[in-house]
């Protein structure tokens, strides 16, 4: 394949006026100047010249990807190098490259020096692998293929279609997609059906593939080196920087989107995780190219039964003796099976290459988390965790604190403005910007440039929001309900709940801290309430806020993924109900580690981490509300502790500032005169 090169600088971008751009982007959406959004792009624009890092707070409503798209495209035009957009959520993502990048392109295109290009780059995974489907690989699981199971799932993935069926359409899309992403397909496939057909980076075998020629993530990456926007994902970048795989073309700014969740996901993707699954995937594997394992399969079937007998949690100092011994023995028995496969198979050629490359792939992924495992180092948390759905086990380790990785990977050799809506909860920029190794004393002020550059710099800026939150919404406490309790909604909690979406006549989006939490609420509305009543897993994602979107009086009941990834604006959203404050789970691996580290060091653990990250979820959850000037509702928070306990006004802080009140008819009322005013 052909080398690509960088983007040239542009003659004469040097001269390109930030003020023009922002104006005729804001132009060509039909929007008006904002200052908060005017702040931010001079601050990213002083921040991506000046060389030092910039944490901005642009609550919802300012125009932030506007803020930090139009700077992008200029400074990658006058620098000649690109520059990285990464998110943390494919929504984001999509809207970014196929709603905003190509407006503003061709807002722009007329006072640049050229038209700007950009390209979404995704981890391997997310595409077809050609020589998987010409046989180069093992299929995951044979017998499912062609028996009558569905392919599992929820309706959204194809769930009653059978897995068979699934991978024969993915079989003929291939021979006629132009990108073989999997996000192109017009009919969804299950996750099981997906990996018959594609294959994870560490399983490619990259150059020296028969079909490499017409790979279609070859051919994506290939794009992405001659353009001067990539837009990727926080986990991918990640794992690029820290294993310098060069997936992600060289660049000297990067720009984390959704910043508020870059630890987590960082997190989750250094994270290694050891099942027997594994072990008895790859013993399968390694059947299929003549090598026995027998010896890895009997410590794979150990190491299942050591699991059992531990409890679900985080594991203080050493392995039980039965699962450390198991461990031991997976590891070695990993390493002999390592060596006997390096040239299994051979006599029957090129179409054994991918099962060895995959084989001995996931055999050095247990070996390494097996050693890890033995040995960890001061700051790994060691966990097991059982499965009530799958009734599978695991043993993972994850890092107590990504700071120092982040630093030298990331921060020292690019520029990187990090943007949340929810970034600096109550005003303090500190504790995010020492989560990913940026220290205290290196701030400066947000217009400032270091007389040198100085990959520890940082700057940080609120440019607030254009909303008036305290005309436009109320933030109810159910101050009069008991506290939450550890067995599940409290029958006063779904009575008054039933009040809330009856009075409101809909429009309501109930987020809930368990799956249990919102169907067992979704049945006690239901049963006394003759409204729409849909809940998350019911159908796909896309589908129930689609619903919900264009159904006034329906409401949607769900977890997490509703509290982050809702965007509905105008009467089909006036009321958010939160079930409780969402503290993380008291045995939470990683949140308790951290807790007791921050205590270790004098300082309160429990603010510092179970209290900010139910901060950050509150005033995300709080956040789907109010989503534009026209916007009118209400926020209601069925847990008494908002408003009773000593870290409410902190939790309250962190919230967009709506008028509030702990009276039950007044909430009552205001939802009933909303109803009554469309």
């Amino acid at each position: 394949m052909t080398t690509a090169t960088h983007p040239e600088a542009a003659p004469g971008a040097a001269g390109i006026d930030l003020s023009t751009l922002l104006d005729a982007a804001v132009g060509a959406i039909g929007g008006s100047p904002r200052p908060g959004q005017q702040a931010m792009a001079e601050a990213v624009d002083t921040a991506m010249s000046g060389g030092r890092h910039l944490l901005v707070q642009a609550g919802t409503g300012t125009g932030k990807s506007l803020a930090y798209l139009v700077p992008a495209l200029r400074h990658a035009l006058v620098s000649g190098r690109p520059v990285v957009i990464s998110t943390a959520t494919i929504a984001l993502q999509t809207q970014i490259v196929r709603k905003d990048l190509p407006r503003l392109v061709e807002a722009l295109a007329p006072h640049l020096p050229r038209t700007p290009t950009f390209a979404l780059l995704k981890g391997r995974g997310n595409y077809l692998c050609r020589h998987k489907i010409d046989g180069g690989y093992p299929v995951e699981d044979p017998g499912a293929l062609f028996s009558g199971a569905a392919a599992g799932g929820d309706s959204a993935t194809g769930g009653s279609e059978r897995l068979g069926d699934q991978v024969r359409r993915l079989r003929a899309w291939a021979e006629e997609t132009e990108t073989g992403d999997r996000d192109s397909l017009d009919s969804a496939v299950s996750d099981r059906a997906w990996r018959q057909v594609s294959v994870l980076g560490n399983q490619c075998l990259g150059q020296t593939c028969p079909v490499v020629t017409s790979c279609f993530a070859e051919r994506s990456r290939e794009i992405a080196r001659e353009v001067d926007v990539v837009v990727t994902n926080h986990a991918l970048l990640a794992i690029d920087a820290f294993d310098r795989h060069g997936i992600i073309p060289e660049h000297d700014v990067v720009v984390f989107d959704e910043a508020h969740e870059l630890t987590s996901r960082v997190t989750g993707a250094v994270t290694e995780v050891l099942t027997p699954g594994m072990v008895r995937g790859t013993v399968r594997d390694l059947r299929s190219l003549g090598v026995a394992a027998t010896a890895l399969d009997d410590a794979g079937e150990e190491l299942r039964e050591a699991l059992a007998l531990v409890s679900d949690g985080r594991v203080i100092g050493d392995l039980p003796e039965r699962l450390g011994d198991a461990v031991t023995q997976v590891r070695i028995e990993a390493r002999t099976a390592h060596s006997d496969a390096k040239d299994a198979g051979e006599e029957a050629g090129a179409s054994t290459a991918g099962t060895r490359k995959t084989v001995r792939a996931t055999l050095q992924e247990i070996i390494d988390v097996c050693e890890r495992l033995g040995s960890p180092g001061e700051d790994d948390v060691v966990s097991v965790s059982h499965s009530p759905v799958t009734g599978r086990s695991s043993l993972q380790v994850a890092p107590l604190s990504v700071a120092l990785a982040m630093r030298s990977a990331i921060l020292e050799d690019r520029t990187a403005i990090l943007a949340s809506a929810t970034l600096a909860l109550g005003g303090r920029f500190e504790p995010p910007a020492g989560e990913v190794g940026l220290a205290r004393a290196a701030r400066l002020d947000p217009a400032a440039i270091p007389p040198a550059r100085d990959a520890g710099a940082w700057a940080a800026l609120d440019v607030g929001s254009p909303f008036d939150y305290p005309r436009q919404g109320i933030l109810y406490t159910a101050r009069h309900l008991p506290p939450p309790g550890r067995e599940g909604p409290q029958a006063a909690m779904l009575d008054h709940l039933t009040e809330l979406v009856e009075a409101s006549r809909g429009g309501a989006l109930c987020l809930f801290s368990s799956r249990r939490g919102a169907e067992l609420a979704a049945e006690h509305v239901r049963a006394r309430l003759d409204l729409r009543i849909e809940v998350q897993g019911e159908d796909s994602m896309a589908n129930l806020v689609r619903h919900f979107r264009e159904d006034e009086d329906s409401s949607l009941f769900g977890t997490l993924t509703l509290w982050q990834g809702v965007d509905v604006t105008g009467r089909s959203l006036r009321l958010v109900t939160i079930d409780r404050i969402p503290f993380p789970r008291p045995d939470d691996p990683l949140a308790s580690a951290r807790q007791e580290r921050i205590a270790q060091r004098g300082g309160n653990g429990f603010m510092a981490v179970s209290a900010q990250h139910a901060a950050l979820l509150l005033a995300q959850g709080a956040g789907r509300l109010i989503r534009t000037v026209e916007d009118r509702g209400m926020v209601a928070v069925l847990d008494p502790r908002l408003s009773t306990a000593r870290y409410g006004g902190f939790l309250r802080e962190a919230m967009p500032p709506l008028w509030p009140t702990t009276d039950p008819q007044v909430a009552l009322g205001a939802l009933r005169r909303l109803a009554d005013a469309g």
